[in-house]
């Protein structure tokens, strides 16, 4: 049988001349007779099948080119939407940090791949723009890979390794390779020169168009199924079909569900979801009033357990805020949650200081100076707040330093050293909001960052059970776990 036959007998589906479900029709159907057609098909052997030019119909001529029956329309198996699903090498979920850098992590590392990142919001990278209040903490100026793990309550031992590989020194020269040099901060924090995220965004869609990712903005993953061949087939938020040899999981905290029930339905645990780096709602006649208030150095600690932090102090509308209170916050994620958020705090305004240290203090100010004590703040707290400190415990602007009584000595200290607050709420910046819980590490590889349990399976960013303090910790944590997946995703490539 000729080429021209063989084709299209494979396209009908049964042998030529034989009906087999084809659709017959004659010349009336609109297809016109062309003695040409029956010269450019003479010779082709008897009962041979002749092909209109559009491939849209064919009929059976002898070995003279002469027709034996009528035109047949050709009919075409409908195959199944999932067998024409576009296929691609790399499948990213979630475009925030950890996605793009994932994916161009991979793309810079398999030239030709076709890598797509799909994001179910209208605009990409959008906790990155609001981070750091628009400037982006891009990571935090901690060089040790065991010192920096422990900034993380959940994953500080699995990161390790991980740090050694790709850690702060490797982040900063990666952006400052692409024109966007960081700074230091005093904290360690580290932004962009420019103190805007949009450097940030920029380089990584810049990164992201050069290496040829593919970015879908409105188009989320809907299910997700492993086929037969062992690709993904995903299906999409606009029912569109997507086949891809390897996913990337980065579709953020756990709060999004589909990120957990994707994980569970590959056979993944996946731990609750719990809120952390929130700020304490308090209502007390010691802070009401002073919002804006910032205590440079304060340590703050939840009574009745081991948590306790230490850093800037933060007051509110609501209660009180700042690093201090972020960091106590997130190791006690767990543990306010089961306290359903109403605990005490206990704040010791001048850092460091011991109460018995602060007594002694105030005995040599009573001989040293006259001076009216709601002037002359000590310990470097700011004068609002002493004033209204000591006005609760004095009663009166005008006692100095020489009428201070033992009594009122020691209880101005309890409140410097030792001042309780009754938290009965939590409150957060919904756009800013970090979770603990995840994907449970156990089922992880940390050399890879693919799933033990399903092959072609990665997980990165905040999809997985880590959570960092406030600081840059966890868009270092993105970082490095997106970065390890997409060079283990190449080494399988193609």
């Amino acid at each position: 049988m000729s080429k021209l036959a063989m084709r299209a007998d494979a396209l009908v589906g049964c042998r030529p001349g034989i009906g087999g479900g084809a659709e017959t029709a004659g010349m009336a159907a609109g297809v016109r007779e062309s003695s040409g057609i029956r010269q450019a098909c003479g010779g082709m052997g008897p009962r041979q099948a002749e092909l209109f030019p559009r491939l849209d119909w064919w009929r059976v001529v002898d070995h003279e080119g002469w027709i034996v029956g009528g035109w047949h329309r050709m009919v075409r198996a409908m195959p199944d939407r999932d067998n024409q699903a576009k296929g691609y090498d790399l499948v990213v979920a979630g475009g925030g940090a950890a996605g793009f850098f994932g994916a161009i992590t991979f793309a810079e590392l398999s030239p030709g791949a076709r890598v797509l990142v799909l994001e179910k919001s209208r605009e990409v990278l959008g906790k990155v723009r609001i981070s750091g209040g628009g400037r982006c903490n891009v990571t935090h100026a901690c060089f040790d890979p065991r010192e920096l793990s422990q900034f993380y309550p959940r994953g500080s031992k699995p990161l390790i390794g991980p740090f050694h590989r790709w850690g702060p020194s490797d982040t900063v020269e990666w952006f400052e390779g692409r024109g966007v040099p960081l700074k230091t901060e005093s904290d360690g924090r580290m932004f962009p020169q420019s103190d805007s995220s949009q450097s940030i965004i920029d380089c990584l869609l810049g990164a992201a168009e050069e290496a040829r990712v593919e970015v879908r903005r409105s188009c989320g993953v809907k299910t997700v199924e492993k086929d037969g061949d062992g690709s993904f087939v995903i299906r999409t938020s606009s029912d569109e079909v997507i086949r891809s040899k390897q996913l990337l999981l980065t579709l953020g905290g756990t709060r999004n569900r589909i990120g957990a029930d994707l994980a569970e339905q590959f056979g993944h645990r996946v731990q609750t979801a719990a809120p952390s780096l929130f700020t304490f709602k308090i209502a007390d006649p010691r802070i009401d009033g002073l919002q804006g208030l910032a205590v440079k150095d304060a340590e703050v600690s939840i009574v009745g357990t081991k948590l306790c932090a230490r850093g800037p102090v933060l007051v509110t509308h609501w209660g009180l805020s700042g690093p201090g209170i972020l960091k106590v916050s997130a190791w006690g994620a767990r543990t306010l949650l089961e306290q359903d958020y109403r605990f005490e705090v206990k704040v010791n305004w001048t850092g460091s200081m011991g109460y018995e240290e602060v007594v002694s203090h105030f005995s040599s100010l009573r001989g040293e100076t006259r001076r009216k004590i709601i002037n002359d703040a000590c310990f470097g707290m700011p004068s609002r707040l002493w004033k209204r400190l000591v006005e609760g415990v004095l009663g009166s602007a005008e006692v100095t330093w020489p009428h201070l009584t033992k009594d009122h000595a020691r209880e101005l200290a309890r409140q410097l050293v030792d001042g309780r607050f009754e938290v009965h709420g939590k409150s957060m910046n919904k756009d800013e909001f970090v979770t603990c819980g995840g994907v449970d590490l156990r089922d992880v590889n940390f050399k890879t960052m693919e799933s033990r349990i399903e092959p072609g399976l990665y997980f990165a960013g905040e999809v997985l059970d880590i959570d960092g303090v406030t600081g840059g910790f966890n868009f270092q944590a993105a970082w490095t776990t997106s970065r390890i997946a997409g060079e283990a995703m190449a080494s399988n490539w193609p």
